[in-house]
């Protein structure tokens, strides 16, 4: 067998939309303040796409500063991943609209659906088409539109959501660096405690479904909670695992950001320090699937990242899914 080559994260991009709801104007919408949201959530704001803006629109603007970072053009690209739950439509993919907008000829394209962990399904995914000498670059998206399909008179889940695109363009790195763990999993059995009900084969849309408000997206929020904190933990313990590293190796630690409470709890487990984790969910609140990009994306802009640093990326999502990866940083390409 060919022995594999390193992978590694060669350039990042983020956008957001413009427009940003506070939790002032929330409170204003539906029956909730700014205390609670706060207490409870650690969100203070969040952006919102506008009527004209789909998934594929913001995710064209995070591609474009990736591909800028990494220094390749779209032509150069082999494979397009776009994580998301908020499709431009049904199909085609995401990627495919993606792809034409970039003039990304050559590559291939798919869209990954697993929820705030989709990020990390598609580089898990990405990498090994390049270790394995099939693509050398791919390009990997989380992007969502989630205001499209979120419930402004539910106030247990207005508050949480908001849209956004992270990108990360991945090729092959020097020895010693990149991707020395990954960490996949799913728990079907609990899919229906974070989910759209309606919209696909099992419940076509109707004018029922519609009065209904089954076409937005629904959580139960304790359930899910309890479920996150456990799965942070142990994901971040078998990637340690697994690259045969100690948790006082991590340099930074770049989790979903979903909820404070939750990011607070993984904090506490492996004794890590404030400047060693990338926390941004005060002003965008969750983004699923682009979460964890943007986050990356800020930290490494700030100058927070630097070569030779592990960085571990770990999340969890509807799915139920959950996934981490740990990586040695270096943006130099082998």
């Amino acid at each position: 067998m060919a022995q594999l080559r390193p992978v590694g994260i060669l350039g990042t991009g983020s956008y957001t939309p413009e427009r940003v709801l506070t939790n002032a104007d929330l409170e204003k919408m539906v029956e909730t303040n700014d205390e609670w949201i706060v207490t409870r959530t650690g969100i203070r704001e969040r952006r919102i796409s506008s009527k004209e803006q789909a998934s594929s629109d913001l995710a064209y603007e995070a591609a474009q500063r990736a591909l800028k970072k990494a220094n390749i053009t779209a032509e150069e690209l082999d494979m397009i991943i776009v994580a998301t739950v908020t499709p431009d439509m049904m199909f085609p993919s995401t990627a495919c609209i993606l792809q034409d907008k970039l003039g990304a000829k050559k590559a291939s394209a798919l869209d990954i659906s697993a929820a705030c962990t989709g990020f990390l399904y598609g580089i898990t995914t990405a990498s090994q088409f390049i270790a394995n000498g099939m693509y050398r670059y791919v390009l990997v998206i989380g992007v969502e539109s989630l205001s499209k399909i979120t419930n402004y008179e539910d106030r247990n889940t207005c508050v949480l959501f908001g849209d956004g695109a992270g990108a990360a363009i991945l090729g092959p790195v020097p020895e010693g660096y990149g991707f020395k763990a990954f960490d996949l999993g799913a728990d079907g059995s609990g899919g229906e405690l974070l989910n759209l009900p309606a919209g696909g084969s099992r419940m076509p849309a109707t004018a029922e479904t519609v009065e209904q408000g089954l076409h937005y997206l629904y959580m139960a929020g304790s359930e899910v909670f309890k479920f996150a904190v456990r799965v942070m933990n142990s994901a971040t313990e078998t990637v340690l695992e697994k690259a045969g590293l100690e948790k006082d190796s991590i340099d930074l630690l770049v989790p979903h950001q979903a909820n404070l409470r939750i990011i607070d709890a993984a904090v506490k487990r492996f004794g890590l320090s404030e400047d060693k984790v990338a926390i941004n969910l005060d002003r965008y609140g969750n983004m699923s699937s682009a979460s964890i990009p943007v986050a990356l994306d800020e930290a490494v802009a700030a100058g927070r990242v630097n070569e030779g640093d592990n960085v571990v990326l770990v999340g969890f999502g509807g799915g139920l899914t959950w996934g981490a990866a740990l990586l040695t940083w270096c943006t130099k390409q082998a």
